[in-house]
């Protein structure tokens, strides 16, 4: 197995009750949203949707927020309305007028479960199976634009951060779930 293929190993984000001090890096007095890290990533995560967008090969293809969807159904993740709405971070109502727009394309189907009538399965198409299977070779080329003049070094550095920042997002998630739990007892 060759190091770009071996499995990511995560450690476990921190419990809410073990994050680290908070340093205070931004202050009020001075405080400037553009030099903010959300402000930042948000700008990257728009800068790179648009890179995607434009790569997309056809006229009518899936937009930047349809390749998401399709991507997961076509690596297997997922095979339900509702699972996908879970893994794509989506409202069922958001996800039910995604998914609209991907029939409409021609790119799935929806199939109600005969075992479980409340059940719904997505299935991609042969056209749906080709636009995904364009997916990663796009996302790689464009993210790899956006970190041109990076080295290996540095990218594995960037994702480490990156990381860092989700896991202490996922884990004041955590807290606040968990306060929610406390004050509505």
């Amino acid at each position: 197995m060759s190091e770009s293929q071996t499995p990511e190993v995560r450690p476990e984000p921190a419990a809410p009750s073990q994050l680290p001090a908070v340093e205070a890096f931004y202050k009020a007095e001075n405080y400037r949203a553009e030099e903010s890290i959300g402000y930042m990533m948000r700008r990257i995560l728009s800068a790179v949707a648009q890179a995607v967008e434009l790569n997309m090969c056809e006229p009518g293809g899936p937009t930047y927020p349809q390749w998401v969807p399709l991507h997961k159904l076509h690596m297997g993740k997922v095979t339900t309305v509702a699972e996908l709405a879970r893994e794509c971070e989506l409202d069922t109502g958001a996800m039910t007028r995604l998914l609209d727009r991907l029939e409409a394309k021609g790119l799935c189907r929806r199939v109600r479960s005969v075992a479980d009538r409340r059940v719904v399965h997505i299935e991609l198409t042969d056209e749906g199976r080709a636009a995904a299977r364009e997916v990663p070779e796009i996302l790689s080329r464009v993210q790899n634009e956006h970190l041109a003049g990076f080295s290996h070094e540095e990218w594995e550095q960037l994702k480490g951060y990156l990381r860092r920042i989700l896991d202490n997002a996922q884990a004041l998630s955590a807290r606040g779930e968990k306060k929610d739990e406390t004050t509505s007892s």
